[in-house]
């Protein structure tokens, strides 16, 4: 169970704020993201095929970006996701040049376990990750000893993983039978040359 504020883990460093945003401009920003943001269905291959990524993502910022053989060429900043750029990077004590915006539609949109340890995320990477719209739940594993980790991502809530947790940990949103609305989580990062 980790508390509100820094927590030091084994291996990494997570700084936790259920109600960083209020609900009412939670809200707010959940709208105009819903409806600014371009957003697009990438697809990834496994095994020799091609698998729609199970949501709906945009990549933001200055530099682009590779996962899963994906590479995401970066939109310009729209003013809205700078603003809240600017708010992380206060709480993180760090600087953030690029951001990727998820679009979970529903109960079966998810993400796999998996750590944000590109290279060009740099040897201990800052990630903070803002969630907007329905709340999710949102589970960390130690890769040595299996430790877990569960929170619940509600609206407004940061969550920045920070120092080695991407080296040593894994995260991972997983699909759910309940009904779910839409949720969107925003994860600002560094990204150095490639």
């Amino acid at each position: 169970m980790i508390s509100r504020g820094w927590n030091e883990v084994p291996n990494g460093r997570l700084f936790w704020m259920p109600d960083f945003i209020s609900a009412d401009e939670a809200q707010s920003l959940f709208l105009a993201l819903r409806q600014d943001v371009e957003w697009r269905q990438d697809h990834i291959q496994l095994f020799g095929k091609s698998h729609p990524i199970p949501r709906l993502q945009a990549w933001y910022g200055e530099k682009p970006y590779r996962y899963s053989n994906l590479l995401m060429s970066p939109k310009p900043w729209l003013p809205l996701l700078l603003t809240l750029k600017q708010r992380c990077e206060q709480v993180a004590h760090s600087e953030f040049n690029s951001v990727l915006v998820n679009l979970y539609r529903d109960g079966k949109d998810s993400n796999s376990w998996h750590s944000d340890n590109e290279p060009e995320l740099g040897e201990k990477p800052t990630i903070a990750s803002l969630s907007l719209g329905e709340a999710r739940t949102f589970h960390l594993k130690h890769k040595k000893t299996k430790q877990k980790i569960t929170l619940e991502l509600t609206p407004g809530s940061l969550l920045i993983m920070s120092d080695d947790t991407q080296r040593y940990w894994q995260h991972y949103v997983p699909k759910t039978r309940l009904v779910k609305q839409e949720r969107i989580n925003l994860t600002f990062r560094y990204v150095y040359e490639s």
